[in-house]
Protein backbone atom coordinates (compact mmCIF):
# COMPACT_ATOMS: atom_id res chain seq x y z
CA UNK A 1 0.00 0.00 0.00
CA UNK A 2 2.87 2.31 0.93
CA UNK A 3 4.49 1.49 -2.50
CA UNK A 4 0.90 2.55 -4.22
CA UNK A 5 0.86 5.30 -2.42
CA UNK A 6 4.36 6.49 -3.56
CA UNK A 7 3.93 5.62 -6.92
CA UNK A 8 0.85 7.93 -7.07
CA UNK A 9 2.59 10.77 -5.51
CA UNK A 10 5.62 10.43 -8.22
CA UNK A 11 2.83 10.28 -10.98
CA UNK A 12 0.92 13.37 -9.23
CA UNK A 13 4.57 15.40 -9.38
CA UNK A 14 5.44 14.34 -13.46
CA UNK A 15 2.12 15.76 -13.86
CA UNK A 16 2.53 19.01 -12.20
CA UNK A 17 5.66 19.78 -13.68
CA UNK A 18 4.37 18.79 -17.11
CA UNK A 19 1.59 21.24 -16.33
CA UNK A 20 4.11 23.92 -15.13
CA UNK A 21 6.46 24.07 -18.16
CA UNK A 22 3.25 23.90 -20.43
CA UNK A 23 2.30 27.31 -18.44
CA UNK A 24 5.87 28.49 -19.47
CA UNK A 25 4.85 28.50 -22.81
CA UNK A 26 8.88 27.57 -23.64
CA UNK A 27 6.90 25.38 -26.66
CA UNK A 28 4.22 26.28 -28.81
CA UNK A 29 1.26 23.86 -27.15
CA UNK A 30 1.39 22.10 -31.01
CA UNK A 31 5.01 21.12 -30.15
CA UNK A 32 4.66 20.53 -26.55
CA UNK A 33 0.73 19.57 -25.75
CA UNK A 34 -1.05 19.87 -22.34
CA UNK A 35 -1.75 17.27 -20.12
CA UNK A 36 -5.24 17.56 -20.75
CA UNK A 37 -4.79 18.15 -24.33
CA UNK A 38 -2.88 13.92 -23.87
CA UNK A 39 -5.79 12.63 -22.27
CA UNK A 40 -8.16 14.03 -24.67
CA UNK A 41 -6.12 12.53 -27.85
CA UNK A 42 -6.79 9.26 -25.25
CA UNK A 43 -10.07 9.22 -25.19
CA UNK A 44 -10.75 10.17 -28.61
CA UNK A 45 -8.85 7.38 -29.67
CA UNK A 46 -10.28 4.74 -27.84
CA UNK A 47 -14.01 6.03 -28.69
CA UNK A 48 -12.70 5.81 -32.10
CA UNK A 49 -11.53 2.25 -32.26
CA UNK A 50 -8.12 3.18 -33.09
CA UNK A 51 -6.29 2.60 -29.96
CA UNK A 52 -8.21 -0.68 -29.29
CA UNK A 53 -7.28 -1.83 -32.72
CA UNK A 54 -4.05 -0.75 -32.54
CA UNK A 55 -3.63 -2.47 -28.95
CA UNK A 56 -5.06 -5.68 -30.06
CA UNK A 57 -2.39 -5.93 -33.31
CA UNK A 58 0.70 -5.34 -31.10
CA UNK A 59 0.09 -7.04 -28.38
CA UNK A 60 -0.52 -10.17 -30.78
CA UNK A 61 1.99 -9.49 -32.95
CA UNK A 62 4.28 -9.22 -29.61
CA UNK A 63 2.87 -13.18 -28.14
CA UNK A 64 3.47 -14.49 -31.07
CA UNK A 65 6.57 -13.11 -32.02
CA UNK A 66 8.44 -13.37 -28.52
CA UNK A 67 6.79 -16.83 -28.06
CA UNK A 68 9.14 -17.96 -30.91
CA UNK A 69 12.16 -16.07 -29.43
CA UNK A 70 12.15 -17.58 -25.85
CA UNK A 71 11.49 -21.26 -27.69
CA UNK A 72 14.28 -20.82 -30.06
CA UNK A 73 16.33 -18.97 -27.50
CA UNK A 74 16.31 -21.46 -24.72
CA UNK A 75 16.57 -24.39 -26.79
CA UNK A 76 19.43 -22.29 -28.77
CA UNK A 77 20.83 -21.90 -24.77
CA UNK A 78 20.32 -25.22 -23.83
CA UNK A 79 22.58 -26.65 -26.33
CA UNK A 80 25.39 -23.55 -26.44
CA UNK A 81 25.67 -25.01 -22.71
CA UNK A 82 25.49 -28.60 -23.11
CA UNK A 83 27.67 -28.98 -25.84
CA UNK A 84 31.55 -27.77 -26.32
CA UNK A 85 32.47 -28.45 -29.60
CA UNK A 86 28.68 -26.46 -30.99
CA UNK A 87 29.39 -23.61 -28.55
CA UNK A 88 33.00 -23.03 -29.33
CA UNK A 89 31.46 -22.23 -32.47
CA UNK A 90 28.53 -20.74 -32.02
CA UNK A 91 29.18 -18.85 -28.95
CA UNK A 92 30.70 -16.09 -30.06
CA UNK A 93 28.72 -15.47 -32.89
CA UNK A 94 25.46 -15.39 -30.61
CA UNK A 95 26.91 -12.82 -28.41
CA UNK A 96 28.05 -10.78 -31.81
CA UNK A 97 24.71 -10.53 -32.75
CA UNK A 98 23.09 -9.87 -29.86
CA UNK A 99 24.96 -6.68 -29.94
CA UNK A 100 23.22 -5.95 -33.33
CA UNK A 101 20.60 -3.92 -32.90
CA UNK A 102 17.88 -5.88 -33.82
CA UNK A 103 16.28 -2.81 -36.51
CA UNK A 104 19.30 -3.56 -38.34
CA UNK A 105 17.35 -6.78 -39.49
CA UNK A 106 14.66 -4.54 -41.07
CA UNK A 107 15.95 -4.58 -44.75
CA UNK A 108 17.40 -8.07 -44.44
CA UNK A 109 14.25 -8.86 -43.74
CA UNK A 110 12.20 -7.01 -46.32
CA UNK A 111 14.75 -8.51 -48.90
CA UNK A 112 14.10 -12.16 -48.19
CA UNK A 113 10.42 -11.57 -46.95
CA UNK A 114 8.93 -8.57 -48.60
CA UNK A 115 7.45 -5.61 -46.92
CA UNK A 116 4.59 -7.44 -44.79
CA UNK A 117 4.00 -8.71 -41.05
CA UNK A 118 6.23 -11.16 -41.90
CA UNK A 119 9.28 -8.71 -41.37
CA UNK A 120 7.66 -7.34 -38.67
CA UNK A 121 7.23 -11.14 -37.21
CA UNK A 122 10.88 -11.67 -37.94
CA UNK A 123 12.68 -8.55 -36.59
CA UNK A 124 10.77 -9.42 -33.32
CA UNK A 125 11.84 -12.69 -33.05
CA UNK A 126 15.10 -12.04 -33.98
CA UNK A 127 15.03 -8.89 -31.37
CA UNK A 128 14.82 -11.09 -28.19
CA UNK A 129 16.26 -14.87 -29.73
CA UNK A 130 20.09 -14.06 -28.68
CA UNK A 131 19.37 -12.47 -25.34
CA UNK A 132 17.19 -15.04 -24.42
CA UNK A 133 20.02 -18.17 -25.61
CA UNK A 134 22.55 -15.78 -24.14
CA UNK A 135 20.90 -15.88 -20.92
CA UNK A 136 19.88 -19.55 -21.09
CA UNK A 137 23.92 -19.99 -21.67
CA UNK A 138 24.84 -18.27 -18.71
CA UNK A 139 21.70 -19.99 -16.48
CA UNK A 140 22.59 -23.78 -16.68
CA UNK A 141 26.66 -23.04 -16.91
CA UNK A 142 25.57 -22.02 -13.53
CA UNK A 143 24.22 -25.22 -12.23
CA UNK A 144 26.75 -26.60 -9.68
CA UNK A 145 28.26 -30.08 -11.35
CA UNK A 146 27.15 -31.65 -7.61
CA UNK A 147 23.31 -31.15 -9.39
CA UNK A 148 24.01 -33.49 -12.37
CA UNK A 149 26.07 -36.40 -10.78
CA UNK A 150 23.49 -36.80 -8.13
CA UNK A 151 20.96 -36.53 -11.38
CA UNK A 152 23.13 -38.81 -13.04
CA UNK A 153 23.64 -41.34 -10.55
CA UNK A 154 20.13 -41.73 -10.28
CA UNK A 155 19.00 -42.53 -13.81
CA UNK A 156 18.26 -39.03 -14.94
CA UNK A 157 19.14 -39.21 -18.27
CA UNK A 158 18.09 -37.37 -21.59
CA UNK A 159 15.25 -34.94 -21.74
CA UNK A 160 14.38 -36.59 -17.88
CA UNK A 161 17.48 -34.72 -17.32
CA UNK A 162 16.43 -31.32 -18.75
CA UNK A 163 13.25 -31.51 -17.62
CA UNK A 164 13.15 -32.42 -14.19
CA UNK A 165 16.58 -30.88 -13.19
CA UNK A 166 18.61 -28.53 -15.50
CA UNK A 167 15.30 -26.42 -15.91
CA UNK A 168 14.07 -26.26 -12.45
CA UNK A 169 17.98 -25.52 -11.43
CA UNK A 170 18.20 -22.52 -14.21
CA UNK A 171 14.77 -21.32 -13.58
CA UNK A 172 14.97 -18.07 -11.65
CA UNK A 173 18.19 -17.21 -13.97
CA UNK A 174 16.15 -18.10 -17.17
CA UNK A 175 13.34 -16.02 -15.60
CA UNK A 176 15.44 -12.81 -15.67
CA UNK A 177 16.84 -13.66 -19.08
CA UNK A 178 13.24 -13.63 -20.80
CA UNK A 179 12.70 -10.45 -18.73
CA UNK A 180 15.45 -8.69 -20.57
CA UNK A 181 14.33 -10.76 -24.20
CA UNK A 182 11.02 -9.78 -23.60
CA UNK A 183 12.26 -5.93 -23.23
CA UNK A 184 14.35 -6.23 -26.41
CA UNK A 185 11.61 -7.70 -28.31
CA UNK A 186 9.50 -4.94 -27.03
CA UNK A 187 11.98 -2.20 -28.17
CA UNK A 188 12.09 -4.09 -31.65
CA UNK A 189 7.87 -4.43 -32.35
CA UNK A 190 7.75 -0.80 -31.59
CA UNK A 191 10.79 0.03 -34.03
CA UNK A 192 9.29 -2.18 -36.94
CA UNK A 193 5.83 -1.00 -36.42
CA UNK A 194 7.21 2.39 -37.17
CA UNK A 195 8.95 1.84 -40.48
CA UNK A 196 6.63 -0.42 -41.87
CA UNK A 197 2.64 1.37 -40.36
CA UNK A 198 0.20 -1.43 -40.90
CA UNK A 199 -2.24 -1.09 -37.70
CA UNK A 200 -0.22 -1.24 -34.79
CA UNK A 201 0.93 1.47 -32.21
CA UNK A 202 3.56 2.14 -33.67
CA UNK A 203 1.23 2.71 -36.63
CA UNK A 204 -0.38 5.48 -34.74
CA UNK A 205 2.92 6.93 -33.51
CA UNK A 206 3.72 7.23 -37.25
CA UNK A 207 0.26 8.76 -38.38
CA UNK A 208 0.72 11.06 -35.25
CA UNK A 209 4.07 12.25 -36.61
CA UNK A 210 2.55 12.45 -40.26
CA UNK A 211 -0.69 14.67 -39.01
CA UNK A 212 2.02 16.66 -36.89
CA UNK A 213 -0.20 16.05 -34.45
CA UNK A 214 2.09 16.70 -31.03
CA UNK A 215 -0.66 15.09 -28.43
CA UNK A 216 -1.51 11.96 -30.38
CA UNK A 217 2.92 11.19 -30.40
CA UNK A 218 2.62 11.97 -26.65
CA UNK A 219 -0.46 10.00 -26.06
CA UNK A 220 0.90 6.93 -27.71
CA UNK A 221 4.58 6.79 -26.27
CA UNK A 222 2.56 7.10 -22.48
CA UNK A 223 0.44 3.83 -23.86
CA UNK A 224 3.33 2.06 -24.80
CA UNK A 225 5.04 2.97 -21.76
CA UNK A 226 2.00 2.01 -19.71
CA UNK A 227 1.32 -1.63 -21.53
CA UNK A 228 5.41 -2.46 -21.15
CA UNK A 229 5.63 -1.53 -17.20
CA UNK A 230 2.31 -3.01 -17.19
CA UNK A 231 3.65 -6.67 -19.01
CA UNK A 232 6.77 -6.39 -16.66
CA UNK A 233 5.51 -5.94 -13.63
CA UNK A 234 2.50 -8.12 -13.40
CA UNK A 235 3.94 -10.78 -15.51
CA UNK A 236 7.71 -11.25 -15.05
CA UNK A 237 8.39 -9.34 -12.19
CA UNK A 238 5.43 -11.56 -9.84
CA UNK A 239 6.68 -14.82 -11.31
CA UNK A 240 10.88 -13.95 -10.49
CA UNK A 241 9.14 -13.55 -7.14
CA UNK A 242 7.46 -16.55 -6.70
CA UNK A 243 10.16 -18.35 -8.11
CA UNK A 244 12.91 -16.73 -5.89
CA UNK A 245 10.50 -17.59 -2.82
CA UNK A 246 9.83 -21.13 -3.56
CA UNK A 247 13.72 -21.66 -4.47
CA UNK A 248 14.35 -20.00 -0.87
CA UNK A 249 16.08 -16.96 -2.65
CA UNK A 250 13.86 -14.45 -0.64
CA UNK A 251 10.70 -14.43 2.47
CA UNK A 252 7.46 -14.60 1.40
CA UNK A 253 7.16 -11.14 3.47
Amino acid sequence: MRNLALLAGAVAALLLLWQGVVALGVWPPYLFPAPADVLATVVRLTAGGEMLTALRVTVGRMVFGFSLSAVGGLLLGMALARWTRFSAVASPAVLGLQALPSICWFPLAILWIGLNEGAILFVTVIGALFAVAAATEAAVRTIPPSYLRASATMGARGWRLYTRVILPAALPQLLTGLRVGWSFAWRSLMAAELLFMNMGLGHLLGMGRELADAAQVVAVILTILLLGLLVDRLVFARSERAVRRRWGFESAA
